[in-house]
């Protein structure tokens, strides 16, 4: 599967074992610091979709930084747009690990989703 980025954080767990389940079952990916270079509005937007339009699904609301912006209130009555625009402008915000297809995008590592996304064939194990 071509296209395949994943924007992680070195000090993150999850993120650590999606890479290592990533190596284990031979998908070809990118890796690329979440806080450095964040996914864009349209990587955003795809991980938008797949969680239902849930915005709060994309935040990584244990974080100082959402706690600090005052998130848990204000993310209610923030735009779309608003709210798309400073997860890319902010990587610290964004739930991670986030993997970006060309088609979909998944915030946070569920390895069931991740499974049924990426690997062909039954699941082993």
């Amino acid at each position: 599967m071509a296209g395949i980025v994943v924007y992680t954080y070195a000090a993150c767990d999850s993120c650590r074992r999606a890479v290592t389940w990533l190596k284990a079952h031979g998908v070809s990916f990118v890796e690329r610091p979440i806080r450095e270079s964040p996914p864009t509005k349209a990587e955003l937007k795809r991980a938008l979709a797949d969680r239902g339009g849930e915005l709060r699904r994309l935040f990584n609301t244990s974080g100082q930084e959402y706690r600090a912006f005052g998130l848990s209130e204000r993310l209610g009555s923030m735009s779309v747009p608003d709210a798309l625009a400073l997860l890319a402008g902010n990587g610290k915000l964004v739930k991670r690990p986030f993997l970006s297809a060309p088609d979909y995008a998944v915030a946070g590592f569920d390895e069931e989703t991740w499974r049924r996304r990426l690997v062909r064939g039954p699941a082993k194990g």
